[in-house]
């Protein structure tokens, strides 16, 4: 492994570690999310604690953090190295962020951002299963599992082998995040929502 690569590894984790979440709640609510709710810096803890403009804007960061890291790096520094194994350090940096005190987010949009820089009609496909689940289902963190599972499949039909590789780490990375919310499922505590209910 030569110094660029470290270099370039260094520098996904680190866009990966901007916690979007903290930025939007302090700067725009004077709000530390981190203090609320689920206490988690990801999309989903900003839509339940600062409403849907907040929670969006949060999931378009991060999953801007995964399509920047595995798709501009690589234009900048001349490596040999898989787009998507670039992408998996800031996947690493989300949801361990050095900038937050190493407690960060759950992975899903970052990983789904990796997925735009390399096969956008992968994400496409995520997407429109995890809308279709969350519409049906009503859980968040079940939508996200099953997107991931639906993303290891489509790279499984598509047989690039590091592609599955990486894919399946992220999907691991995204069941594991949530094995709290797996939990509540089965006990049915878990909360759910709706996205056409007004909140703020």
């Amino acid at each position: 492994m030569t110094f660029e690569v470290i270099i370039v590894f260094l520098i996904a984790y680190l866009i990966g570690s901007i916690p979007s979440g903290l930025i939007i709640g302090k700067v725009f609510y004077g709000i530390d999310i981190r203090e609320h709710g689920s206490g988690n810096l990801g999309g989903t803890n900003t839509f339940r604690t600062l409403g849907k403009k907040a929670g969006f804007t949060v999931t378009l960061a991060d999953i801007l953090k995964g399509t920047i890291a595995a798709g501009l790096l690589p234009i900048f520094f001349d490596i040999d190295i898989h787009t998507v194994i670039i992408g998996i350090f800031a996947v690493i940096g989300h949801m361990y962020p050095i900038f937050a005190g190493f407690k960060g987010g759950k992975a899903v949009a970052t990983s789904a951002g990796v997925v735009l820089a390399f096969v956008p009609v992968m994400f496409v496909v995520i997407l429109a299963v995890f809308f279709i689940s969350l519409l049906t289902s009503k859980y968040v963190s079940l939508s996200s599992m099953i997107a991931g599972i639906a993303g290891l499949i489509y790279s499984l039909i598509l047989g690039d082998p590091i592609l599955i590789i990486v894919i399946a780490l992220m999907t691991l990375f995204i069941i594991y995040r949530h094995r709290t919310n797996i939990k509540r499922i089965i006990n049915k505590t878990e909360p759910k929502v709706n996205l056409f209910k007004k909140k703020r």
